[in-house]
């Protein structure tokens, strides 16, 4: 994540772009579609978790406290399979790790302190640390988190209530599509930045790396093979690669 700061130190910029600025506009753009997107794929873990044997208090709460899609549908999977509620928790635990590496991302960015930190923590997730990753700005990015944080957030309970309490009406929710909600999303917040050739190097190492790994480790740690791949990626290179992957001198 490279931006553009000018020659301002941190503490002479402004938090968030102004009022009426088309970076402000686009940011929040992004940030309610991607919201809307989640909020449908929160209609089918809402139907998924009751029909795995959770009440509907126990199905939102999830949504409200775990607010990890991947971890969620992994928790309430094992158990609709029979599996017991260690195996679930900490299959579920596992695939949340990941959000730790990120928030260790995002800390920079954000410089959070007191009751802030806390509910920032709440909102690193996938959607929240790709959208605030992305941005040419740090107060575009901080922008890109808060907005994308608690957009999925709202409409992500509010679709888990919606499919928890609707859920008797469907017979079978895999029938309608929503599973491939969030992975589209990922795909178009993806391919603007996969310009270059060490991007799609580092993309297909992650997926061959993750494919490798799924038939001999545990749910979830597949994804955190693949997000190492990219953690030591980008260890690996230094800031004056950024120009000589993008001829236009824009990160890649």
């Amino acid at each position: 994540m490279t931006y553009d700061a000018g020659d301002r130190s941190p503490a002479d910029q402004p938090r968030f772009p102004p009022r009426g600025a088309p970076e402000r506009r686009a940011v929040l753009r992004v940030a309610l579609a991607i919201g809307a997107t989640t909020g449908a794929y929160g209609l089918s873990f809402g139907a998924i978790g009751i029909a795995s044997g959770l009440s509907l208090l126990q199905t939102c709460a999830l949504s409200l406290l775990m607010f990890s899609g991947g971890s969620q549908f992994a928790l309430v999977g094992i158990l609709g399979s029979g599996g017991g509620v260690v195996a679930a928790s900490g299959t579920a635990a596992l695939l949340g790790s990941r959000n730790a590496f990120y928030g260790l991302r995002l800390a920079e960015l954000l410089r959070l302190r007191g009751v802030a930190r806390v509910a920032g923590a709440q909102l690193v997730i996938d959607e929240s640390t790709a959208v605030a990753t992305t941005q040419p700005t740090e107060p575009a990015g901080r922008l890109g988190f808060w907005a994308t944080g608690l957009s999925v957030f709202v409409l992500w309970n509010l679709g888990t209530v919606i499919g928890a309490a609707g859920a008797g009406l469907i017979s079978d929710p895999a029938v309608l599509g929503f599973d491939a909600a969030a992975p589209a999303a990922f795909v178009a917040l993806l391919a603007p930045r996969m310009r270059g050739r060490q991007p799609w190097a580092v993309a297909l190492t992650a997926s061959a790396v993750s494919l490798a790994a799924v038939p001999y480790v545990p749910a979830g740690v597949p994804v955190l093979l693949a997000a190492l791949v990219a953690i030591l990626a980008g260890w690996r290179r230094r800031p004056d690669d950024a120009s000589a992957d993008d001829p236009d001198g824009q990160p890649a």
